[in-house]
């Protein structure tokens, strides 16, 4: 490989592939790391925006930035029986938040409903007593290689613990 100072770009590089960080002007890069600041910052912060009633009863999911074709919309996770709660303070949520930043930010926001975490945990419970069917422990005891009998066993161990 041969190194070239590539005037175009800030830094020297090596002849070849680049990654796509170099190959960026600097002010498409200060869009692109502007999204992800509102996503980051809405998530450190979402007990500010929310408040301290939803915030125990939703987060933030995903942050779609305007283009020409949408609007800045924010996804937002409910637990099941809360949603209406979520969409009187749809309005309020929508102020602080641009507020909080200090612009226009976020112009609608959009629920998706999930079960509450008690019903998951109780599933996932069931699932831990037996996390290897039957059918996958013969296959793994009809394997000849015992190093990998021996780490595939382990394996099922580790999942049990967790």
């Amino acid at each position: 490989m041969q190194y070239k100072n590539n005037t175009k770009q800030r830094f020297s590089t090596i002849q070849g592939l680049r990654s796509l960080k170099d190959t960026l002007p600097k002010n498409i890069k200060k869009i692109i790391n502007n999204r992800g600041q509102v996503y980051s910052e809405t998530l450190n912060n979402w007990k500010i925006i929310a408040g301290e009633s939803l915030f125990k009863v939703c987060y933030p999911k995903s942050f779609k930035n305007s283009n020409k074709f949408g609007v800045s919309t924010l996804l937002i996770m409910v637990k099941r029986g809360h949603e209406v709660d979520l969409e009187y303070s749809k309005k309020e949520i929508m102020d602080r938040m641009n507020n909080f930043f200090g612009k226009t930010v976020v112009e609608k926001i959009k629920f998706t409903s999930f079960e509450d975490d008690q019903k998951i945990s109780e599933n996932l419970k069931s699932l831990k007593t037996n996390v290897t069917k039957n059918e996958y422990q013969k296959k793994i005891f009809d394997v000849k290689n015992e190093k990998i009998k021996k780490s595939l066993i382990e394996l099922t161990k580790v999942f049990r613990e967790k």
